[in-house]
C-alpha cells in the first residue's frame, strides 16, 4: 500500500444511525441460505418451498385476464385495507368447514400470512412484553416478534405439538401476553398439535388471559390421518386470532394472506396496516376471488395432497436407507418439513459447508430456538423436489453425517 493510500483520511461515518430494535432482528438463516443453495447444482432441501409445477399456472392467468377485461380500472385502483369483500366471504365460508365461524368483518386480507405475524405483534406487543413458542418454532415468527422487542418464554415440544402441560408450569410463574403456535404440521418439526392438547391450549388462554396466535399455513396439505378443528373451534372468548395463507396452496407469489379474530382486536390490525401498506394489491385480491369462483379449490387441494404425500414418503424412506445409526427424525402428517436430529456431537452449522460441498443443502436447526440454540438439528424441505432427487439428496447427506462421526 503506497504511502498516500495509508495518510488518505477515512470516509465519514453514515449519516443514519439504525434503531436500536434492529440488534434484535437477525439474518434470516434460510435466506441466506438459499442465496447458496439455489444454484442450479446444488440439491436443496433448505426453503420451505412448494412445487412449482403444481401451481395453477393457467387458471390464475385466466382469472388476472377476465378481472383485467370486466373490473381492469377498479382492479388496478386504490382499494379498502380491510380487503376485497367478495374474497373475505369466501374465506369465511371455507374456515366454516374448519371449525372456524367467523363473518366478513372478522376477516383482514394480508400480504401473506407473515404480515399477519407482523401485524399481531405491532398492536400487542410493547418492549418487555412476553411471547411464548415452542422450542423449536418458525424462525421467522422469532424475528418478527424480537423486531417489536418481546422476550420469549419457550415450551417444549414432542410428536403431538406444543407441551401443554410444561406451558401450565410456566404460567404458573408468567404471564405472557401471546402464545404463538403452528398447530398443523409446525414448521420446522412437520408434528402435529393433538385434538386433547388444542382444547387444554385454549382453556388455559381463557384461564389465564393470553391471545393464542394460530398461525396455519400447511393445514389443507393433510396427506395421511383426520383434519384436525382449529383452535378457534373450542374458543367462546375471543381468545384465538387465525392466520392463513394461499402461498402454499395457491402461489407464493400471490402473497395473499388473511387475518380471522375478534372484530375489534382485526379493527386495529387493519388501522396498523392503513400505516403499513395501505392495502394489500387489488390486482391479486380480485384475481383470486375470481378463480374461486371459476376454479375447483377441493379438487386442486386433493391433487396437492398425494403429492407431497409421496415425496414426503420417499423422504423418509430415503433416511431409513442413508442416514447412519444415532439419527432421528419426525414423521409428518402432512406439510412441508421434516424435523431431523443429528447423531450425538455434531452441529448441523458445521456439517452444512461440507454438505454444500457435495451439493446438497438443508437448514441447520439452531436458528429455530429461541433461546439457547441447540445445534444437533436441521430441517429438511420435501415439498420441492421429486422422489427421485430426494433420495439422491438424502444418499448425499448421509454420506456427509457418517464421515463427521
Amino acid at each position: 500500500m503506497s504511502a498516500d493510500a495509508m495518510s488518505a483520511p477515512l470516509p465519514p461515518p453514515p449519516v443514519w444511525r439504525l434503531a436500536q430494535r434492529m440488534s434484535r432482528i437477525k439474518t434470516s438463516a434460510v435466506r441466506e441460505i438459499l442465496k447458496v443453495a439455489e444454484r442450479p447444482d446444488i440439491l436443496s432441501f433448505a426453503g420451505g418451498l412448494p412445487a412449482p409445477e403444481l401451481f395453477p399456472v393457467e387458471a390464475i392467468a385466466e382469472a388476472h385476464a377476465e378481472v383485467l377485461a370486466t373490473e381492469g380500472r377498479a382492479a388496478l385502483q386504490y382499494s379498502t385495507t380491510e380487503g376485497f369483500a367478495p374474497l373475505r366471504e369466501w374465506i369465511c365460508g371455507h374456515l366454516q368447514k374448519r371449525g372456524r365461524v367467523s363473518t366478513a368483518d372478522q376477516v383482514l386480507i394480508t400480504n401473506g400470512s407473515q404480515q399477519g405475524i407482523d401485524l399481531v405483534a405491532k398492536v400487542l406487543l410493547d418492549p418487555g412484553d412476553l411471547v411464548v413458542v415452542e422450542n423449536p418454532s418458525y424462525l421467522a415468527a422469532l424475528q418478527t416478534f424480537g423486531g417489536y422487542e418481546a422476550k420469549f418464554a419457550t415450551v417444549g415440544s414432542d410428536d403431538q405439538g406444543m407441551r401443554t402441560d410444561d406451558l401450565e408450569r410456566l404460567l404458573a410463574t408468567h404471564r405472557p401476553k401471546l402464545v404463538y403456535v403452528v398447530a398443523n404440521f409446525q414448521n420446522p418439526k412437520g408434528t402435529t398439535l393433538s385434538l386433547e392438547r388444542r382444547r387444554e391450549l385454549v382453556r388455559l388462554a381463557q384461564r389465564h388471559r393470553f391471545l393464542i396466535l394460530e398461525d396455519d399455513p400447511y393445514g389443507e396439505l393433510r396427506f395421511t390421518g383426520e383434519h384436525l378443528p382449529s383452535l378457534a373451534a373450542f374458543d367462546d372468548e375471543g381468545v384465538v386470532v387465525s392466520l392463513g395463507t394461499f402461498s402454499k396452496t395457491l402461489a407464493p407469489g400471490l402473497r395473499i394472506g388473511w387475518v380471522v379474530g375478534p372484530r375489534d382486536f382485526v379493527r386495529n390490525l387493519t388501522v396498523a396496516k392503513q400505516s403499513t401498506d395501505l392495502h394489500t394489491a387489488t390486482l391479486a385480491q380480485r384475481a383470486v376471488a375470481r378463480l374461486l369462483t371459476r376454479f375447483d379449490y377441493g379438487a386442486h387441494l386433493e391433487s396437492l395432497r398425494p403429492v407431497y404425500g409421496e415425496r414426503a414418503n420417499a423422504m423418509l424412506a430415503a433416511l431409513e436407507a442413508h442416514m447412519p445409526a444415532g439419527t432421528k427424525w419426525t414423521t409428518p402428517e402432512g406439510g412441508m418439513f421434516l424435523w431431523v436430529e443429528l447423531p450425538e456431537g455434531l452441529s448441523g452449522d458445521l456439517l452444512l459447508p461440507k454438505a454444500i460441498e457435495q451439493k446438497v443443502a438443508f437448514v441447520p436447526g439452531s436458528p429455530f430456538f429461541a433461546n439457547n440454540p441447540r445445534p444437533e438439528f436441521l430441517r429438511l424441505n420435501y415439498s420441492n423436489r421429486p422422489p427421485d432427487l430426494i433420495a439422491e439428496g438424502m444418499r448425499r447427506l448421509g454420506a456427509v453425517i457418517a464421515a463427521a462421526m
